[in-house]
Parts: structure tokens; C-alpha cells; sequence
């Protein structure tokens, strides 16, 4: 890529960023001259960009919609957005999964080679929304390093910035063969079996360093649970296995059906009157479950089993003596 060419891409980058621009500002950023600006917005309306001049004390520049398609650019970080954009589409089950995957068909197509394998590099799974929460995502590097490991097959190394370290004593790199790239609101996930721990194990990306080279090829073993969203779901909850709370109990609550269907989650509710419900949920320990059912500051009356009823004793004692203290 010469430099002109790059330094128009780069241009074209920022005017899709934001409505307008500044041309001084636009000189700044791309370390040229406002002339030189001036020209490379004459190169990319020739090319079939729609840019106007705008008005004001420094003058600028706005990308408006053209009536045509010009030829498109990415950068590679806008490579890695793209096939993030499209390949959870594929999976969001409204309706556009067909249309998603032809899209990124047909991106891929008009790539270079070189952007073309990076975007073929990032292959993941979308587990469903409402589990995990929203945190700073790995980076583009640190996700393609671990899809092209995964596609690969081959025993990968990173160091792992486990927060139960303790006294910021360094630790030795893990050793696992990646199964699966997953992603959750915001969050990534590798999936894999940990060759020291004799195990499976799912690791937060954003606090993987992966290390080079990767180690041998190895043979994917079953994961646990027949999907790799199962799998994941099931960690999630705290179960081992089954893609289910570990700890499951009933209630009755003393408030209408209507008013506690749109709160229960993914709970059973079983109307018994206008002023009473059956309620049947889980969680991923006792006492986090007898919680939970305290948000619906109403009346409860344990339906079982037994751990419940003791774990609303233990949150009483709790509760009592922050009350006193």
C-alpha cells in the first residue's frame, strides 16, 4: 500500500466517523498540510466519495450519501468489527441469519488477500444475551490469535491475569487446546481444555496474552454438554454440566401473577389467586436464590425443599445483625 493510498484511507476513515470536520483539524490528525488535505479530498471524489465543502471561520469537510456505491474501504480494525457485526447477526435469530452470512460472503470477495485472512481468522459463537456483563473487549489481536488457534488446532500458551493471583506473583504460562472462541454481552470466552488442570475451562480473552509459537496439533475431545453454547450457559449458572441452575426452589408469593411474571427471568409463574403465585426459580447457590426472591418485597412462603428455608434463615441472622450494628 503506497503512502498516498494509505494516507486516503485514513482520510476516508475519519470523514465516516463524524458528520464534520474541520480541515485544520483533519491536517492535524493525519500530519499533512491543508493542502494536501484539499487534494486527497479532490482524489476520493473522483473516486466517487460525495464530500462538500462546508462552511465556517476554518472551512471543512462532510461525507454526505452518494446515489452511488463508491469502492469501499477498511482498515483493519473496521475488517474485524465487519465479521463481528455479521457473524453475530447470523446467530441473533431475527430473522437475518441467510441475508447476514451472504453479506459477508460478498465483503470477503472484494477484500485484499491480506484483510481477507484476518476476517477468515476471527470465527466465534454468540451465546444469548443476559448472562456475563459488559466489560472492555479483548483486543482485535488477542481475538484473532485465539480463533486462528482454535481453527488450527494446535496447543496454545498465554499467560492468564487471574485476579486470585496473589502478591503479584508472576505465574506459568497455560497450556490448552482451544475448542471455541464465544462471545456474551460485550464479554469474549475461550473455550478450552486446560492440559494441566485435566479439565475444561473457560477463560475471560480481554486477560489473555497469548505466546508464540503455538505448541503441537492435537485431536478435539467432546465438549461436555453437546454445544458449546450449552457448555458455556451451563459455567455461567454455576453448574457443572447441565445447562441448569444448580439450585432450584418454589415459593409463593403474595402478589398477583401479572406482577411478578414480567421480573421472573427465566422462572415459572403459577397464578393461585388475585393476590397469590406459585414462583419457581434457581440460582447459582442457595442464599443467592433466597436474594433474589427479597426483590419482590412481598410476603413468602417456602414451598421447598429444605436449603431454601435454611438459607433464608441464614440471610435473616445477616440481616438482623446489620440492622443492629
Amino acid at each position: 500500500m503506497t503512502t498516498t493510498t494509505s494516507r486516503l484511507l485514513s482520510l476516508l476513515s475519519l470523514l465516516q466517523a463524524r458528520r464534520d470536520w474541520p480541515g485544520p483539524v483533519l491536517a492535524e490528525r493525519l500530519e499533512i498540510s491543508h493542502r494536501t488535505v484539499r487534494r486527497d479530498v479532490d482524489r476520493l471524489r473522483e473516486m466517487g466519495y460525495s464530500i462538500r465543502a462546508t462552511m465556517g471561520p476554518d472551512g471543512g469537510y462532510r461525507l454526505d450519501a452518494g446515489a452511488e456505491l463508491p469502492p469501499l474501504l477498511f482498515d483493519d480494525d473496521q475488517v474485524i468489527a465487519l465479521a463481528i457485526a455479521l457473524q453475530s447477526a447470523a446467530s441473533a435469530g431475527a430473522g437475518v441469519e441467510e441475508a447476514a452470512l451472504r453479506a459477508l460472503t460478498t465483503v470477503r470477495q472484494v477484500m485484499p488477500s491480506r484483510l481477507r485472512h484476518r476476517l477468515d481468522a476471527l470465527r466465534f459463537s454468540t451465546i444469548p444475551a443476559g448472562q456475563g456483563a459488559s466489560v472492555d473487549p479483548a483486543t482485535p489481536e488477542v481475538l484473532i490469535a485465539l480463533s486462528t488457534a482454535v481453527r488450527a488446532r494446535e496447543v496454545l500458551r498465554f499467560e492468564y491475569a487471574s485476579p486470585s493471583a496473589v502478591g503479584g506473583k508472576p505465574r506459568p504460562p497455560r497450556r490448552v487446546e482451544p475448542h471455541r472462541l464465544v462471545t456474551s454481552n460485550g464479554r469474549w470466552y475461550l473455550v478450552a481444555w486446560d492440559l494441566d488442570k485435566d479439565d475444561w475451562r473457560v477463560f475471560r480473552a480481554d486477560r489473555v496474552t497469548p505466546r508464540t509459537p503455538t505448541g503441537p496439533r492435537f485431536t478435539p475431545r467432546e465438549l461436555p454438554g453437546g454445544s458449546v453454547r450449552d457448555f458455556v450457559s451451563a459455567r455461567f449458572k454455576g453448574s457443572g454440566r447441565a445447562d441448569v441452575w444448580p439450585c432450584v426452589g418454589t415459593v409463593v408469593l403474595h402478589l398477583p401473577a401479572a406482577a411478578v411474571t414480567p421480573f421472573a427471568g427465566d422462572g415459572t409463574v403459577e397464578e393461585l389467586g388475585p393476590d397469590r403465585c406459585r414462583y419457581e426459580s434457581g440460582s447459582w447457590s442457595w442464599t443467592a436464590l433466597a436474594a433474589s426472591l427479597g426483590r419482590f418485597d412481598a410476603e413468602i412462603e417456602v414451598v421447598g425443599p429444605p436449603e431454601l428455608s435454611e438459607a433464608f434463615g441464614r440471610l435473616a441472622e445477616r440481616y438482623a445483625t446489620a440492622a443492629s450494628s
